[in-house]
């Protein structure tokens, strides 16, 4: 392939991921670091999911939702973080073009459905708080899988749509992606194509999938701080917002470093920035999840002692 001309996306064969750094002297140390948060991710989810699935009092719709949450953690994580960490003790660092296109659209599939499920969470804490008489019927186990079935097809239509956007693109001499995996941003930024059409369509259609349930989020719990501050009792509010309060740190912290990195033109695109924006929902969030769903929760911590005393 001729790299001093333009390429088309059909005639692309490899993508070189730079990676977090390009500093030798740092490959190493960050295998480590970044191998030991992947496991400490795979572990602490796998653990989640089967003391929700082993705890029969556990088998109510938030944890249905989280349960699903950390099985998409781990999903979206391993799309992004293997590939990784074998380029960071490679030398060639490369990845196909197609399996560049493959690691976008299961990246983004995955990655939706954590912010759907994130809201079907918020929506299930609303109807506990604010509707507890209709809970039963509003969460019932039907609803609960429509929501789930929902925010699967709805994030794999959006990766679909990107996708097939991103292989329309012609690419010219450079094929160094400054990234550490293929995110639209990055490989836009390698196209010798008119990508301000494609820029509308992608910020269109990424604030309408992000938006809508981040706004669904903040909707559902304006509706709770609502109806909490009507209640009488000091104690009946702190219990009230205690039921929210480990949903919404993983909210803060997934969505903060989303929409810094996705919500913005990519005149100001920032490599370095954006790689540490992006390292906090692909890998530090999935890893901080069960910690954040398990230390502060009675219910979880009693759902893992039974789980470890079945395994004894």
């Amino acid at each position: 392939m001729d790299m001093e001309t333009k390429n088309d996306s059909s005639s692309m064969s490899d993508f070189i991921l730079l990676g977090i750094s390009s500093n030798p002297q740092l490959q190493k140390p960050l295998f480590a670091v970044f191998l030991i948060m992947y496991l400490v991710t795979l572990v602490g989810n796998v653990l989640i999911i089967l003391a929700i699935n082993s705890d029969t009092q556990l088998h109510t719709p938030m944890y249905f939702f989280l349960s699903n949450l950390s099985f998409m953690d781990i999903c979206f994580t391993t799309v992004i973080v293997p590939k990784m960490l074998v380029n960071l003790l490679s030398e060639t660092k490369s990845i196909s073009y197609v399996g560049c296109l493959v690691q976008m659209y299961f990246f983004m599939a995955f990655a939706n459905t954590d912010s759907y499920l994130l809201a079907s969470m918020a929506i299930d804490r609303l109807v506990a708080i604010c509707n507890p008489l209709h809970y039963d019927v509003a969460m019932s186990p039907r609803h609960c899988l429509l929501l789930l079935l929902g925010s699967c097809t709805i994030s794999h239509l959006h990766s679909m749509l990107r996708v097939l956007l991103m292989s329309r693109l012609s690419f010219c001499a450079s094929h160094t992606i400054k990234h550490f995996f293929c995110d639209t941003q990055p490989v836009l930024k390698l196209s010798c194509s008119d990508t301000s059409s494609s820029q509308v369509v992608v910020m269109t259609e990424t604030l309408a999938v992000i938006a809508t349930p981040f706004l669904c989020i903040l909707f559902s719990y304006l509706r709770i701080i609502l109806t909490v501050l009507r209640v009488p009792s000091v104690g009946g509010k702190w219990k009230a917002f205690s039921t929210c309060g480990s949903h919404l740190s993983v909210v803060v912290l997934f969505y903060g470093s989303v929409i810094y990195v996705y919500f913005r033109p990519l005149s100001m695109y920032s490599v370095v920035k954006d790689r540490v924006a992006t390292v906090m929902y692909t890998i530090v969030t999935p890893m901080l999840n069960p910690f954040i769903y398990s230390l502060r929760n009675k219910d979880m911590k009693r759902g893992l002692r039974k789980m470890v005393h079945q395994l004894k």
